[in-house]
């Protein structure tokens, strides 16, 4: 259990978040998969990363870490190189959705058979959203379980084909997933999405040396990737992530006396809806330093507290901040007027049912939040007060209360707040440091 108290002045000064979780994943995956060797600077070194790294490893790819577990030397095994160590390899993922869902793609393709599997919560979650459009390239993919879950054992094939596979869902773990099978492809593979999703595979796959085509066309948005032979070693500085930044940008924005600067966000348009929303809800935020880094647009976020009002969040915004809706439903609770938020169905299937766990402990600090089946109804009230809440061992739901507590009146509890070491080890760290 963590007792937080209310800020007693402003957010102030300068700091840094760590590396974005969504490339540091995609680093490692695809290093892993080049000839010769990756080296990654800025990696986030929480556990769902880490089990990215244990998987590759598990899979015969020498891996070594800096000291303090921010640089990564991937010696790539090639395209054709994974070797398990067992006839059968045997992969635990952990908490990572990442994990589990992208190296499936990889995993489809190999001469041999693969489980894979994760805690309580990950074999919860919903599997078939991969396994359905893999098997359309002809992979060999069952849920042990029957349920459509983890754990997931994945059979070799003589051979995937390529073609155009349409996802009903705008989902960069599946698109990415598909992307990634299509590389041992017969042909090429068009993933036919109804709204953009991350591109950091996209961006990535040009670094290792294989392009990808992204068309939007009347039915959707295609994101074709074409077999190749080889990928090539690359050196890949990873940004910091904007979803950790989010939680110092909305604490900032609703604490008044704050001036906060976050050095190396990445801005990539296809995760900075955050930055968009704040600024309808009136938030005071600038991008200095504007450049590009490993091929991803990065910047230096300024922000000072603002008044904050009502807006609407919904459409083909969503994928670019749904893992920021939490700290977005913290910053409605403090706004003035009314915020909705809908088309966030996939709230329910993440760490935990976020619209559920979000609503209960946001209501029990004082919040008038409404609860839909894909988003919330939140009337901003004037103040929240400190209250025992639960975290569900959701890490993102952990910080955004964290964020709630810092600026309600009196103490907040919260009933584990370890699981932040999932995405940000030192974020309580962090925090303390600004309000101290």
């Amino acid at each position: 259990m963590l007792t937080l108290q209310p800020a007693s002045r402003g957010l102030r000064g300068e700091m840094g978040v760590p590396g974005d979780k969504s490339i540091s994943h995609r680093a490692v995956m695809l290093g892993a998969i080049a000839g010769g060797t990756t080296h990654v600077t800025g990696f986030l070194n929480g556990a769902d990363c880490l089990s990215t790294i244990d998987c590759m490893r598990r899979l015969g790819v020498n891996i070594t870490l800096s000291a303090d577990e921010t640089e990564v030397t991937v010696e790539g095994a090639g395209l054709h190189g994974l070797k398990p160590e067992n006839d059968t390899a045997e992969l635990y993922t952990g908490n990572s959705g990442t994990t589990t869902r992208i190296l499936s793609g990889i995993l489809a393709a190999q001469p041999f058979a693969s489980r894979i599997s994760g805690d309580d919560s990950i074999n919860r979650r919903p599997m078939k959203r991969i396994m359905e459009p893999l098997g359309k390239m002809g992979a060999d993919i069952v849920s042990e379980k029957g349920d459509g879950c983890a754990p997931l054992f994945i059979r070799p094939v003589s051979e995937l084909h390529g073609g155009a596979i349409k996802i009903a869902t705008a989902s960069a773990q599946v698109k990415s997933a598909l992307l990634l099978a299509g590389l041992y492809a017969d042909k090429p593979v068009t993933v036919i999405e109804p709204g953009p999703s991350r591109d950091h595979t996209e961006r990535m796959l040009k670094a290792f040396g294989s392009g990808t085509i992204t068309i939007h066309q009347p039915d959707g948005y295609h994101v074709g990737v074409f077999p190749t032979d080889e990928l090539h070693a690359a050196d890949i500085s990873v940004p910091g992530d904007i979803s950790s930044a989010a939680y110092f940008l909305v604490a900032a924005s609703v604490i008044p006396g704050s001036e906060l600067l976050i050095r190396n966000v990445g801005i990539n348009p296809t995760r900075s809806g955050i930055l968009e929303v704040l600024r309808l809800m009136g938030a005071n935020i600038t991008e200095e330093n504007r450049r590009t880094e490993g091929g991803e647009p990065v910047a230096d976020l300024y922000v000072r507290s603002a008044a904050l009002h009502g807006t609407a969040v919904s459409g083909e915004i969503i994928p670019t901040l749904i893992d920021e809706i939490p700290v977005i439903a913290v910053a409605a609770s403090l706004a003035h007027g009314v915020t909705f938020i809908k088309d966030a169905a996939e709230l329910k299937v993440k760490e935990s049912d976020r619209i559920k766990v979000m609503s209960e402990g946001l209501n029990a600090m004082g919040a008038d939040v409404a609860p839909t089946p894909d988003g919330f109804v939140i009337n901003g009230v004037d103040h929240l007060h400190g209250a025992a809440v639960k975290t569900y061992a959701d890490h993102r739901a952990a910080m955004s209360f964290a964020v709630a507590a810092l600026a309600a009146d009196g103490e907040t509890t919260l009933n584990d707040a370890d699981c932040v070491k999932i995405s940000y080890p030192g974020f309580f760290d962090d925090l303390n440091g600004l309000t101290a």
